[in-house]
């Protein structure tokens, strides 16, 4: 038989049982895993491995389209047209431009003219005093009676005058040439070319003159040689259309039996654009 101080002895054991062994089975707290904290990729990056920005070839575009005529109606009926572009793509380093012509016209119904010409220039670090370039062009004329006249070669320029209303410049190039005329055999030939060009503002910039003159003989035959000028006078009506007159005349000491030497042409016209 039991006796009561054998059931105080028991529980009391139970007790002290549960009370030591207590802690074991009790839930244990939920703890989250810690995620490291990455540091920001840009404050913790040295100031000297910061990303730089790639200096782009080309960062600017300037751009004009020109058309000029003349027309006369009486005993002589004659119809010109010029349509004319600059386009220059301009960068730190490089510049590219391209000046297209297209020339039709007709004298008393007869054609006359149907001339192209197409040209690619790549000047490398125009902005300095010197620089250099290379050109290429290719031109066909109803006029001179050419199939095709291809052209490349390279040179070096000179800035003789930069000044914010006057830029005269002067470059000297070796160019090969070869030309397909329609009856004459084709020519082929090395020539020096040199080329005089300038623009001119007066007058708060009211009224400009540009320039340009190109004298091209053959380093094989001094007698062989081409030269052009153009003259244009242009009065700005806002910032992008301009009235303007051009004086051109051309020269070829070689020329089909048929043609004449020298060319003259006045045309008045109009031209827009964001290049000055």
């Amino acid at each position: 038989m039991i006796t009561t101080a054998t059931r105080f002895n028991c529980q009391l054991l139970a007790f002290l049982f549960m009370w030591l062994t207590g802690p074991l089975y009790a839930q244990q707290p939920i703890v989250s895993p810690v995620i490291p904290v990455q540091p920001d990729t840009l404050l913790g990056t040295a100031a000297n491995h910061l990303p730089t920005a790639k200096a782009a070839l080309v960062d600017s575009l300037s751009y004009r389209f020109i058309g000029d005529g003349n027309f006369t109606r009486g005993n002589v009926n004659r119809s010109l047209l010029v349509l004319r572009a600059e386009i220059t793509l301009q960068g730190p380093a490089v510049n590219i431009s391209t000046n297209p012509r297209f020339t039709y016209g007709k004298q008393n119904r007869l054609l006359a003219e149907r001339d192209t010409y197409v040209d690619l220039i790549v000047d490398v670090f125009k902005k300095k005093k010197v620089y250099v370039f290379g050109l290429g062009t290719i031109e066909r004329s109803n006029l001179r009676r050419i199939n095709w006249r291809r052209l490349a070669g390279a040179g070096v320029g000179f800035r003789l005058v930069q000044k914010e209303r006057h830029n005269v410049s002067l470059t000297n190039a070796v160019i090969y040439e070869s030309t397909d005329f329609q009856e004459r055999p084709t020519l082929t030939t090395v020539r020096n070319s040199t080329r005089l060009k300038g623009r001119h503002s007066f007058l708060d910039d009211r009224m400009r003159l540009t320039h340009i003159t190109f004298v091209q003989p053959a380093l094989n035959n001094f007698s062989n040689l081409r030269w052009n000028t153009l003259i244009s006078l242009e009065i700005p009506l806002n910032r992008w259309i301009s009235m303007r007159g051009s004086f051109e005349n051309s020269y070829e000491s070689v020329v089909e039996a048929t043609r004449k030497n020298n060319d003259s042409r006045i045309t008045f016209g109009i031209a827009i654009g964001n290049k000055p």
